[in-house]
């Protein structure tokens, strides 16, 4: 797959521009140290780089890096499961991205959702994350997901269980978001 160019507008008007590329083997110690990194460990559960290396290469698998700012320099990751699910059902497994705050979260989002439904012809694009990740669910809801419901206490952590939150997003919300202006492209 080749890489997916965008610049994204979000809903106050910055512009972050990003790009996703198919992440290959050189890169993985730059996915591994977001992983890592004690501001993001706390919302995922971090994989083995096998486990990185796998999805770089199973087809039913898109593992990007995130390239933005001016320089494009890598700022972070995303990962796509599904996708060549029988059934139209996509994942969005993984997104990290270093710099908080910054808008390239918001446009990597919207980069993916174009690539699921445009490019790979999902009918559903779905996802969970912890309970406690309240910047990334204010993210997926100003995005257009839908709180489908919650795993409670589905995951193991330090001090206990965490509960998971699943949200997706349908083709046919995809579509009238777009045609409301609300998933622009440069």
């Amino acid at each position: 797959m080749t890489a997916a160019n965008f610049a994204a507008s979000s809903p106050d008007r910055t512009v972050a521009r990003v790009r996703l590329r198919p992440t290959m083997t050189s890169d993985l110690e730059f996915v591994l140290s977001l992983e890592q990194d004690t501001e993001n460990l706390a919302f995922i559960t971090p994989w083995e780089r096998t486990q990185h290396e796998a999805a770089i290469r199973f087809p039913d698998f898109r593992h990007f890096i995130i390239e933005g700012g001016p320089g494009l320099d890598a700022v972070g990751f995303l990962i796509l499961i599904g996708c060549r699910s029988q059934n139209q059902s996509l994942e969005l497994k993984r997104m990290v991205v270093s710099a908080k705050g910054s808008g390239f979260g918001r446009a990597a989002l919207r980069v993916a959702k174009k690539v699921a439904f445009d490019d790979l012809g999902a009918h559903r694009l779905w996802l969970d994350l912890k309970a406690r990740n309240t910047r990334a669910k204010a993210l997926y809801d100003g995005e257009g997901f839908v709180v489908e419901g919650q795993l409670r206490e589905a995951v193991k952590v330090s001090d206990g269980f965490e509960s998971l939150i699943v949200m997706s997003m349908l083709r046919p919300e995809f579509t009238g978001r777009r045609s409301l202006g609300l998933e622009m492209f440069a």
